[in-house]
């Protein structure tokens, strides 16, 4: 099987080099490139269209949340990885809506960061298998986006039961009509939990989102005015308003 590339682009020769030597025992990643540099970086990745990019984003020139914008203009089907040691909330909402596809936080394991490239490879490859055309961003990764950027963070567990339920109502509409007895027990089912615990767990991620004003993120978003001052969507509105904004940009 030919090896997937990979193009490196951290803040210091040291941290290129030390990835580099990590990759070269690898049987399935090949690098083919690596600088410190933002702006030429982005050239050089145009020309070589890298299957993988691993980014830092602390730079010379552009900053990496700079670069990564600059890379998904370009339209290539490059998959990027962050590797930073800068993890607040609101610079991984940032990476993440700037089209990063995974953040890991640095120091990091070069198993784990394997495994990941792996795992997006297989999505890929399933995707092809089925006939379907792979997206750079697929829908749980957009829905991952709009969590993050409302100020759900993907440590609670109402943060994976929310995205289940987006994408069940993506699927089948008409369950968030029947979300007690059949969306709830679907989850719980999944997660070998309770239907209460996922009820439970998915108004405690939405309150979490609200407690931290994010309102105006959300209406942004949703590209209405929704949600005003204190007031809160039930589970049901709320995976419903997420849901539709999925389909109309599916559309």
């Amino acid at each position: 099987m030919q090896r997937k590339t990979v193009f490196l682009l951290q803040g210091t020769k040291e941290q290129n080099d030390e990835l580099i030597r990590l990759f070269n025992q690898s049987q399935d990643f090949e690098v083919v490139g690596c600088a410190n540099e933002g702006i030429s970086a982005i050239t050089e990745i145009e020309q070589k269209r890298p299957n993988f990019l691993i980014t830092d984003l602390v730079l010379m020139g552009y900053d990496g949340i700079s670069v990564i914008s600059k890379v998904r203009q370009t339209k290539i089907a490059t998959k990027i990885i962050v590797l930073s040691a800068l993890m607040s909330e609101e610079i991984v909402a940032r990476t993440m809506s700037a089209g990063a596809d995974f953040f890991m936080a640095k120091p990091y394991n070069f198993g784990a960061l394997l495994e990941r490239m792996k795992g997006l490879e297989e999505k890929i490859e399933r995707a092809h298998k089925e006939g379907e055309a792979f997206h750079e961003i697929s829908m749980e990764e957009k829905i991952s986006r709009i969590f993050i950027n409302v100020g759900i963070p993907p440590h609670i567990k109402g943060y994976s039961f929310l995205r289940e339920g987006v994408m069940m109502a993506i699927k089948e509409p008409e369950i968030i009509n029947n979300i007690t007895k059949k969306l709830y027990p679907s989850i719980g089912e999944k997660y070998k939990t309770t239907a209460s615990k996922v009820e439970r767990a998915i108004r405690h991620a939405i309150e979490v989102a609200w407690n931290r004003g994010r309102i105006e993120s959300i209406n942004s978003i949703l590209g209405v005015r929704a949600y005003i001052g204190q007031e809160k969507p039930t589970n049901g509105e709320f995976i419903a308003l997420i849901a539709d904004k999925m389909l109309l940009e599916k559309a």
